[in-house]
């Protein structure tokens, strides 16, 4: 499985920053960062909020040649300039081989995505790109439905997918399917780095994950993660979580 890791870890350039006092460089994910290494199968961000684990998946994908806003390589659109500097400041160490293909979700801006499929399929070119997804419009889906498509219907093997919050808009149930289908892909040489707050998800066997938080970035183990720990003691008496958590 090595031989085909497409990103082995990756990097800060700490002689180019100028001042860790501005964003991004002051989150203490990118403020303690020397070298982080990937797993060549399954890699997971988690954390809360604000602490830089989309930031950092941010400045892979676009170090990566993803557009910022997300798609794959061959997308090349803008409808805001938002993404840091971050991903100049990296180092990438790549693998020998090279991805056939890859794809960076953001939940944020997948509707973005979705538009800028169907403007380029009203352009003059060859077939409809829409192919690709199902061959229906993503905007005539649930957001959930459209994510699954390009999960069974573009995501391919041997390549490198860099998705955040890929959750955002699936049931618990459709969390399975879609680790059902993540199993798949790695299974064909696929690599992943996933930025999650999803317990599902992150329960994939033999993954690493980084726990990103007010120290920086450190490697746990599942259990140990505060995603895990406060579902599993929700499940366990909801009577009583919610009793301590609504209490004058």
């Amino acid at each position: 499985m090595l031989a085909s890791q497409f990103v082995f870890h990756l990097a800060l350039q700490r002689d180019k920053v100028e001042s860790f006092e501005r964003y991004p460089f002051n989150l203490a994910a990118v403020r303690t960062l020397d070298r982080l290494e990937l797993h060549p199968k399954v890699t997971f961000f988690v954390g809360e909020n604000g602490s830089g684990k989309s930031t950092l998946l941010e400045a892979l994908a676009v170090a990566m040649g993803f557009n910022a806003e997300g798609g794959s390589r061959n997308f090349n659109f803008g409808t805001r300039l938002s993404h840091s500097v971050l991903h100049e400041y990296l180092r990438v160490a790549k693998g020998f081989k090279r991805p056939r293909d890859g794809w960076f979700l953001r939940a944020e801006s997948f509707f973005n995505v979705a538009t800028e499929i169907e403007r380029l399929d009203e352009g003059p070119g060859g077939g409809p790109i829409i192919a690709a997804y199902g061959g229906r419009s993503l905007h005539e889906q649930s957001h959930g439905e459209s994510f699954l498509k390009l999960l069974n219907e573009r995501f391919g093997g041997r390549s490198l997918f860099i998705l955040d919050e890929p959750e955002a808009a699936l049931s618990p149930q459709r969390q399975l399917d879609a680790l059902q289908r993540l199993h798949a892909l790695v299974g064909q040489d696929s690599q992943f780095v996933i930025a999650t707050h999803s317990p599902i998800l992150m329960a994939y066997p033999d993954a690493w994950v980084y726990r990103f938080d007010a120290d920086g970035i450190h490697r746990v183990g599942y259990e140990d993660t505060e995603h895990f720990r406060v579902m599993r003691d929700f499940m366990a008496d909801p009577g009583r979580s919610l009793r301590d958590l609504l209490a004058d």
